[in-house]
C-alpha cells in the first residue's frame, strides 16, 4: 500500500470531519466487508481519499449520492459494479462488492465468472443489459447506440443514466484502489 492507513489520533480538522461522516456512511451503506482497522483507520478507498481530503469529500459525497439516488435493484448494481472492478482488476473492490452479492444471495458461480471478467449465461434480462452496458463502457469509446437504447428501454432514463454514472463512480473507486495499491484484507 503506498499511503498509510491514518489513526483516527493522527487526523487533521480536515480530515476528522470527513472521516466522521464516512464512518458513518460506510456503517449504513459499506457494511459487508471489512472497511477499517482494529484502532478506527479506515481502510479500502476511504483511506486515499482522506489523504486529501478536499478531493476525498467529493468523490464521497458522489458516493453518497448514488447510494441515496439508487433507483436500480441492487442485483444489477453489484453486477456493473463487479464487472467495473474485474475490467480494472481492482483487487479490493472485487473483494467488497462479491461480499455485498454474496451477503445479498448471488451464487458463487455466478461471482466466479463476474470476477474473471466474463458474462454469466445465467443472468436476467436487466441484468444482462447492465452487464453489457458496463462491460461497453470500461473497454472505452462511445457507447454503442444499441446498447443505450436497450438500456433506457429497460431501466427508464433516470436508470439508464444512474447505471453510466454508476460505471464512472466505481471505475474512479478502482483506479483509485489501483493506483494506490490498496489491499485487501483477510476474510474472515
Amino acid at each position: 500500500m503506498r499511503l498509510p492507513l491514518i489513526a483516527p489520533a493522527d487526523l487533521t480538522p480536515e480530515q476528522r470531519s470527513l472521516y466522521e461522516d464516512m464512518r458513518k456512511g460506510i456503517a449504513s451503506n459499506f457494511n459487508a466487508f471489512k472497511v477499517e482497522r482494529e484502532d478506527g483507520a479506515l481502510m479500502g478507498p476511504w483511506n486515499p481519499w482522506l489523504h486529501e481530503p478536499r478531493i476525498g469529500k467529493a468523490i464521497w459525497d458522489l458516493t453518497l449520492a448514488m447510494t441515496a439516488e439508487a433507483s436500480l435493484p441492487d442485483n444489477v448494481r453489484q453486477i456493473a459494479i463487479l464487472v467495473v472492478g474485474a475490467r480494472f482488476d481492482a483487487a479490493y473492490e472485487i473483494y467488497a462488492h462479491i461480499a455485498v452479492a454474496e451477503r445479498e444471495g448471488m451464487k458463487p458461480e455466478r461471482l466466479a465468472t463476474l470476477a474473471a471478467d466474463l458474462k454469466p449465461v445465467d443472468l436476467a434480462p436487466d441484468e444482462s443489459v447492465a452487464f453489457d452496458l458496463s462491460y461497453a463502457l470500461v473497454r472505452g469509446g462511445t457507447l454503442p447506440e444499441p446498447i443505450y437504447r436497450l438500456a433506457v428501454d429497460t431501466f427508464g432514463q433516470h436508470g439508464a443514466n444512474e447505471l453510466i454514472y454508476l460505471v464512472g463512480l466505481y471505475s474512479l473507486v478502482s483506479t483509485t484502489l489501483n493506483g494506490f495499491n490498496v489491499p485487501v484484507p483477510e476474510r474472515e
